[in-house]
């Protein structure tokens, strides 16, 4: 029963980590349909914004994270106005984005190698090897502290785009992008703020991601089939459905590496990808294309 219940409790912690990593994939792709593969590479990159910050300065990775959400998100600014902009009325939009974003992760992966080498970093704070034993069972401190801020960003997120007068723009443009410019909704505004937004999270998920995994440039490839699992299995543009499905394939994943295998629980995030887009491909919170 410890053994469930410790099992239970790391997947419960890594899945609100996951969940800010694939938070603005969904958010990106919900108001411009664009299908963002270089999305983990900026996580990758927010890594080492704070692995740099705590080597060089000592800065912790949770202090650091403000700094990288902002160098994130005027990356994202600029790579939206170089990159997207120029094609986003075109009926092809989202297929086009698979091509460039591909492209934008090769570009960016190279960079990273270039400056930082291929060599496996990770964040050490005093607390990312600590941890809280309640009987027989123990909480990764590091992992708790990433969960739990992760959670609270996602919550930020999710009042923002519902009370806020800009986040009710996002919201009509995620609904219908023509009829919200008919209404006034400044659109291409919107785009933009919301890539920068969604950059900015990676920017975020990337300092917590420092000191819970190690990384390097090419990790990115790993990690593009777990974060389109989590959004497809969640629904494409849906937020809840994303923090849903991370929780939830987190916690499968957690009890697969420990009863069957370690190198058995990515396959978890590969295998339901593959299954999701067999049966139910809009997603377990997505709305099911209409026929023509």
């Amino acid at each position: 029963m410890a053994d469930i219940l410790q099992t239970l409790i790391l997947g419960l912690a890594l899945g609100g980590v996951f969940a800010l990593m694939g938070s603005g994939l969904s958010l990106v792709f919900g108001v411009m349909r664009i299908v963002n593969l270089a999305h983990p590479v900026m996580i990758i990159a927010g890594a080492y914004v704070a692995y740099w910050g705590f080597k060089l300065y000592g800065i912790d990775p949770l202090v650091m994270l403000p700094v990288a959400i902002v160098i994130l998100a005027v990356i994202g600014i600029l790579l939206y106005k170089l990159v997207f902009e120029r094609e986003a009325r075109s009926a092809k939009y989202s297929e086009m984005t698979v091509l460039l974003t591909f492209a934008v992760a090769m570009i960016v992966e190279g960079a990273l190698g270039g400056l930082f080498t291929n060599t496996q970093r990770v964040t050490s704070p005093a607390y990312a090897t600590d941890a809280i034993f309640i009987g027989d069972v123990f909480i990764p401190t590091g992992q708790l502290y990433a969960g739990i801020l992760s959670l609270v960003i996602i919550a930020g997120l999710a009042l923002f785009l519902k009370y806020s007068r800009f986040g009710y723009a996002i919201r009509a443009t995620t609904q219908n992008r023509e009829a919200a410019e008919l209404l006034g909704v400044n659109v291409s505004m919107v785009a933009l703020v919301s890539f920068a937004i969604g950059i900015g999270l990676a920017g975020a998920a990337g300092s917590l991601v420092s000191f819970v995994f190690s990384f390097f440039p090419a990790k990115h490839w790993e990690w593009i089939a777990v974060l389109m699992s989590l959004v497809v299995l969640g629904g494409m543009g849906s937020l809840l459905g994303t923090v849903v499905a991370s929780f939830l394939l987190s916690v499968i994943a957690a009890f697969v590496g420990t009863y069957i295998g370690a190198t058995w629980s990515t396959m978890t995030f590969f295998l339901a990808l593959f299954l999701i887009l067999l049966v139910r491909p809009q997603g377990l919170f997505g709305e099911k294309p209409e026929l023509a």
